[in-house]
C-alpha cells in the first residue's frame, strides 16, 4: 500500500499524531460491484480526544465542549466509504477528522461592538421616507375629477 500523504495539519504547527489514530476497516455498501463483497473499503477513524496530548489544553477543552454530542467516551469517530479504494477512504477520513478538529478548536469570534448610526445616514433615510410619503399622498388626491 502507498504511503499516507503525511501529517494532517489541524492549524499552525499542530497536526494529527499518527500514533493516536485508530483505524478500522469493514465492508462498504455502495459502488464497487462484485469487488465490494470481498474488500474492506469502508474506513472508520477513531481519535481519543479526551486523552490526547497533541492538542494545546485550551484547544482540547474547546473541542471537547463543541464536539460533546459527537463523542462517545471521549472518542471522536469519523467514517468514510465514498470511494471504492480503501486508501482513498483513509485519506478522506483523515482529512475530515482534521477539518472537524480545526473547526472545533478555532477561537470564538470577536464580540461585535455596537456602533451609532451616523447622523448623515439617518437624516438621508428620513428625507427619503418623507419624499416617498409625499409621492404616495400625491397619488390619492382626487382634484382631477
Amino acid at each position: 500500500m502507498e504511503d499516507m500523504s503525511g501529517p494532517y495539519v489541524i492549524r499552525g504547527s499542530v497536526s494529527l499524531p499518527e500514533a493516536e489514530l485508530m483505524w478500522r476497516f469493514s465492508r462498504s455498501s455502495g459502488p464497487g460491484g462484485q469487488h465490494v463483497n470481498t474488500s474492506d473499503s469502508q474506513v472508520e477513524l477513531r481519535f481519543d480526544l479526551a486523552r490526547t496530548e497533541a492538542l494545546p489544553p485550551v484547544w482540547k477543552d474547546r473541542a471537547l465542549e463543541r464536539l460533546a454530542s459527537r463523542l462517545v467516551g471521549g472518542v471522536l469517530t469519523v467514517r468514510a466509504s465514498e470511494h471504492r479504494s480503501q486508501w482513498r477512504n483513509r485519506e478522506t477520513a483523515a482529512v475530515r477528522l482534521a477539518s472537524l478538529l480545526a473547526e472545533a478548536t478555532a477561537p470564538p469570534p470577536k464580540p461585535r461592538r455596537a456602533t451609532k448610526v451616523p447622523r448623515g445616514i439617518n437624516e438621508r433615510r428620513l428625507r427619503q421616507k418623507k419624499q416617498r410619503a409625499e409621492t404616495k399622498r400625491g397619488r390619492s388626491s382626487r382634484d382631477w375629477s
